[in-house]
């Protein structure tokens, strides 16, 4: 699933349960240690997925850490992301030398909770959208234009965003700093499109360039809503 939407030179690696007894670098253990049941699960999954596509690339297993915000460190000339939802893990890696970032996210293909959650992920422009494309708070419980929760997936399409944009900058950057509008190219059984997230930040990289957005890509499958950044 994750594959469809990521470009040739990034490998991907999906699993839909966790295996049993998948196995940890010592240094993951103890990171993990005091987490409890579910969240160690998940930890394991998606570092499971993330091997499989590191060794698509020919390199052999090591440990992945998170570091002190949660983002995953990378082996020196890698870049990548992973992902983790109920019932989903998937992670997807590149070279660096033709990669420069990855933003992977999945989520639940259902509304977003009622308890204002989209006012406080979204931007008032793309709240109107939401409403005209039939999706949103006000649009009670059913999926709108094309089938698509397009309230879930300006949620991922933010996380992605931001998994694609923090290695390059080591900065944080809020829902409310870019605006994301869809496209639509795919409906039927399984709704897929491309999305562009234009920054409203100042977008200065570690590298010294300019970033001024991303685009990415979509697809709505089995429950579930999956976005990819890919940034060359």
């Amino acid at each position: 699933m994750i594959g469809e939407i990521l470009p040739p030179g990034v490998e991907s690696a999906e699993l839909f349960h966790d295996p049993a007894d998948l196995g940890l670098f010592p240094e993951e253990r103890a990171q993990i240690a005091r987490a409890v049941d579910k969240r160690q699960r998940e930890y394991a999954s998606a570092r499971h997925c993330a091997r499989a596509a590191m060794g698509r690339l020919g390199l052999d297993p090591v440990g992945i850490l998170k570091d002190e915000k949660g983002a995953p460190q990378w082996p020196r000339g890698i870049v990548g992301s992973m992902t983790h939802t109920e019932g989903y893990r998937a992670a997807a890696v590149g070279f660096s030398m033709g990669m420069r970032s990855v933003g992977i996210d999945a989520e639940q293909h259902a509304p977003l909770p009622s308890d204002g959650v989209l006012s406080s992920v979204s931007l008032p422009a793309e709240r109107e959208w939401l409403a005209a494309a039939g999706s949103g708070e006000s649009s009670g419980s059913g999926p709108g234009e094309g089938g698509v929760h397009w309230d879930r997936l300006l949620f991922s399409a933010k996380e992605s965003t931001y998994k694609a944009w923090y290695p390059l900058t080591e900065r944080w950057l809020g829902f409310e700093d870019a605006h994301i509008t869809f496209s639509l190219v795919h409906e039927g059984d399984s709704p897929a499109g491309t999305f562009h997230s234009r920054l409203l930040v100042p977008g200065g990289t570690l590298a010294g360039d300019e970033l001024t957005g991303f685009d990415g890509r979509w697809v709505v499958r089995g429950g579930l809503v999956v976005t990819a950044i890919a940034v060359i």
